[in-house]
């Protein structure tokens, strides 16, 4: 996958928290990345761009289309894609356990986020896919 076509979002419905995250994840050399605080509208990006998508970060709690939902729909659309779920609450939910280890989600973050930890944990995954991509 050449680096100018990897692509990277951010979805949550706080504008201010998409703002901040995407502006901290541009330092990234080698992606493009896109925030977005509706989801409906991450996901038609998602569907358009479906093949170049290594990372989503989404929020668990947002209206219409959940966190969980829009990342199972990641993983249906781009298996190889990496998904990263924050949220503020406790992760108890029997659903998020169960995609846990099926790795429809393949990481947390709690809120609040340290930005540090958030680079951190996307340059990670973006390392998981490069390795894959080198192991076909």
């Amino acid at each position: 996958m050449p680096n100018d076509n990897k692509i990277v979002s951010i979805v949550d419905d706080e504008l201010k928290t998409a703002q901040l995250f995407h502006n901290a994840l541009c330092t990234i050399k080698g992606i493009n990345v896109f925030e977005f605080i509706d989801p409906v509208k991450a996901l038609e990006h998602l569907k358009i761009n479906k093949k170049d998508y290594v990372v989503m970060i989404s929020d668990l709690r947002m209206p219409v289309i959940n966190g969980v939902q829009l990342l199972k729909t990641v993983k249906d659309l781009n298996p190889l894609a990496r998904t990263i779920l924050m949220t503020a609450y406790d992760i108890e939910d029997n659903l998020i356990q169960e995609y846990t280890k099926k790795e429809i989600i393949n990481s947390f973050l709690k809120k609040p986020i340290e930005l540090n930890q958030l680079l951190s944990e996307v340059n990670k995954q973006i390392c998981v896919i490069e390795n894959i991509n080198k192991n076909k």
